[in-house]
């Protein structure tokens, strides 16, 4: 787990609000799920993926992901318009089945992971759509740009893991960026610019809420 910059600091992670009082994760009885509980949580590395993909030439999409990613969340089912997300992802963790490959898309053409080796998302506001689902806004700094992104958030629920034994929240999201804004315009628009990215993560709780 890499170190946290300070909330002035994307990428992508994220992330909840839950209006909604009591949800069933796929797999749980009704007697087994609590409701929402506020607190401080932190993000599964274990059970999370940030995933990417792009047009290839018109011939196919891309697809490529992050292998580290961290993030923190602060959430009141009482107050989910204070809900805090802060997520971060190593740039340097970038796999494409391709080992060769992946060292030249972090290369100063594309990423330049030697000068910005990691990308931030912090959020700065969520609108609820539907019992389970919402939107939320936030800002993704890569390659030292910093642009406002949205994600559609879907929640899975909220109960204590039947392996861990430890209060988890799940969810899974979706967004599309554009390369271009960032910085990273190689080859386009042979290459496509726009970006999709597919989220799927797990939090722990692990405190009491801590935002005031």
């Amino acid at each position: 787990m890499f170190a946290r910059k300070n909330t002035s600091a994307f990428l992508l992670l994220m992330f909840f609000l839950a209006g909604c009082g009591r949800l069933i994760p796929s797999g749980h009885q009704e007697n087994e799920i609590t409701a929402w509980r506020q607190g401080a949580y932190r993000l599964d590395p274990d059970h999370a993926s940030l995933v990417f993909s792009l047009d290839h030439l018109g011939f196919s999409n891309y697809v490529g992901r992050f292998n580290l990613l961290d993030a923190s969340l602060d959430f009141d089912p009482e107050k989910p318009l204070e809900t805090r997300l802060f997520a971060e992802v190593a740039v340097t963790s970038l796999d494409v089945n391709n080992p060769s490959f992946a060292e030249e898309l972090k290369g100063p053409s594309w990423f330049d992971a030697a000068t910005f080796p990691t990308a931030y998302l912090e959020s700065t506001g969520i609108t609820l759509t539907g019992e389970q689902t919402a939107e939320l806004q936030a800002k993704l700094t890569l390659k030292g740009t910093t642009h406002p992104v949205t994600f559609n958030v879907r929640f899975n629920g909220g109960a204590n893991n039947l392996l861990s034994g430890k209060y988890t929240l799940g969810f899974s999201a979706e967004g599309t960026i554009k390369r271009s804004d960032f910085g990273i315009s190689y080859l386009v628009p042979a290459i496509g610019d726009e970006v999709k990215l597919q989220i799927s993560a797990e939090f722990l709780r692990v405190s009491d809420r801590i935002a005031e």
